[in-house]
């Protein structure tokens, strides 16, 4: 039987206020456990919440950005239950009225072609805290920093029929948020997460399969993997004539596999009402309008430019407007150096490896955009050739000199293309190289464009690299041949 994958993510993304949605204690990461939990955080009596009207603004810049419904009035909702790490005993949420409706997101899957995939919603909520199991030996410590934080939930319609496409639909959503400046997307300090709910049926199938929900996975990677060990569980159940149950399951990355947490019944009873503590929120055209206003040119727009106005290719758009950070380092390189396709080269190779080996954002580049802007233009007007460019971008990441003209004067880099000079080291290679040029002499004619990079080799080892490789060739060729 021919199965068909289905899945829908719910991505919390923690906004990048400095303040909690209800309270104004930091939402600084890294802080000391508890020291950034106030009285409204932690439910005292007396306490009342106030809301974040920054909160407010990033949720709805985001429904603008995915062309969302943005309902003129959100309301929230109380979520009753219980942990250590929600001490009110309630989450405030948004059940019956969320602040942002239905809209839709556009992926880019790795064949080029687009898929729209539907969002149900996106809703505020305020983070539990955590609880930490292991370094209290039979007991569980609980952090209530975190509590409090405010976070966006964006629920997806269940469109996704692979792994492929649902880690594409999380990378447009990571890019959105970061572009839009209202998360700074860190998946490994939790400022982004998601819930994956997966099911399968049999292809042609209208009715769901029983679906299970992976809780918290951190990484587009992880993503991946949990779906993939997901689908084969649950079809390799039912061919064994076993039964799905909807179950919420963690995946462990060290097995690369899910494991059960807890079953869960059709539908949990969280007992929502109405926050008797906070009003409705009340949205008028001319706050939406001025929020539109500010909207910064979006992941599909600038992909879509690059293509149109500068000519690169659907890849190189895709990849170099996949991050704020790197569509903006790449412009300024092409802004420097007057180059589209050298700057898009230069950025995805030399500089894009240089930071992977290091672990670096682009945000963090040793190398400044305007640095390796100068160095693109060394190659363009031959002051320098490949291989000596490589060079200097070594001694600019190392910090060896502040510019591409400076460690170029300081190595003696600068390529030779004085044609005499050339022929002279040219004279003296063949004049020590006897033998290979009688093999040369002998060589049948279509073998002799392979053994003259023997002689070209030479050449720039005599110009300690600083020969320009073209006139090498050439002039090669020609003196080569005037001797058969």
């Amino acid at each position: 039987m021919q199965w068909e994958t289905v899945i829908g993510l719910e991505v919390h993304v923690q906004l990048a206020t400095h303040s909690k949605i209800f309270s104004g204690a930091s939402t600084a990461f890294g802080a000391e456990p508890n020291s950034q939990a106030c009285a409204v955080d932690l439910g005292l009596p007396g306490v009342l919440p106030v809301l974040n009207e920054q909160a407010v603004a990033m949720a709805v810049q985001f429904g603008l950005a995915v062309h969302a419904d943005i309902p003129e009035v959100s309301v929230f909702d109380r979520k009753n239950y219980f942990y250590p790490d929600l001490p009110k005993g309630y989450q405030t949420s948004q059940m019956y009225h969320p602040i942002v409706g239905p809209g839709e997101v556009e992926i880019t899957l790795d064949d080029d072609t687009t898929k729209q995939i539907r969002i149900h919603h996106a809703h505020l909520e305020e983070d539990a805290g955590k609880s930490l199991h292991e370094d209290f030996h039979g007991m569980t410590g609980i952090d209530l920093n975190r509590a409090g934080t405010p976070l966006l939930e964006i629920v997806s319609e269940p469109d996704m029929r692979s792994a492929k496409e649902a880690a594409a639909y999380l990378k447009a959503i990571h890019s959105i948020v970061t572009y839009l400046g209202i998360s700074d997307g860190n998946m490994a300090e939790g400022s982004m997460r998601c819930d994956v709910n997966v099911s399968v049926r049999p292809k042609g199938q209208e009715a769901f399969g029983t679906r299970a929900e992976i809780k918290n996975v951190n990484s587009f990677r992880f993503v991946e993997k949990a779906i993939a060990f997901e689908v084969e569980r649950q079809i390799e159940l039912i061919e064994d004539g076993g039964k799905v149950i909807q179950e919420t399951r963690l995946f462990d990355p060290e097995r690369d596999e899910t494991r059960s947490m807890r079953t869960k019944e059709e539908a949990n009873d969280y007992r929502y009402f109405p926050c008797p503590d906070l009003l409705p929120v009340v949205l008028d055209q001319a706050y939406l309008d001025h929020l539109r206003s500010q909207l910064p040119e979006l992941p599909a727009e600038k992909r879509e430019r690059f293509q149109q106005a500068l000519g690169l290719s659907a890849y190189d758009a895709s990849v170099l407007s996949a991050s704020r950070d790197m569509a903006e380092y790449f412009e300024e390189v092409h802004h420097v150096c007057g180059d589209v396709k050298q700057a898009a080269n230069w950025v995805q190779g030399e500089l894009s490896g240089a930071l992977n080996r290091e672990s670096l954002s682009i945000a963090d580049s040793p190398v400044s955009a305007v640095q390796l802007g100068e160095l693109v233009q060394r190659v363009l007007d031959d002051t320098i050739n490949g291989k000596a460019a490589k060079q200097v971008f070594q001694a600019l990441w190392h910090g060896e000199g502040a510019s591409a003209d400076a460690i170029i004067e300081a190595k003696g880099l600068k390529q030779v293309t004085d044609t005499g000079a050339i022929e002279t080291m040219i004279d003296q290679v063949i004049a020590d190289s006897p033998a290979q040029v009688a093999q040369y002499r002998d060589a049948e004619p279509e073998k002799r464009g392979k053994m003259i990079g023997y002689f070209v080799g030479q050449v720039m080892k005599a110009s300690r690299g600083t020969a320009n490789p073209q006139q090498v060739n050439g002039l090669l060729k020609d003196k080569l041949d005037a001797l058969l």
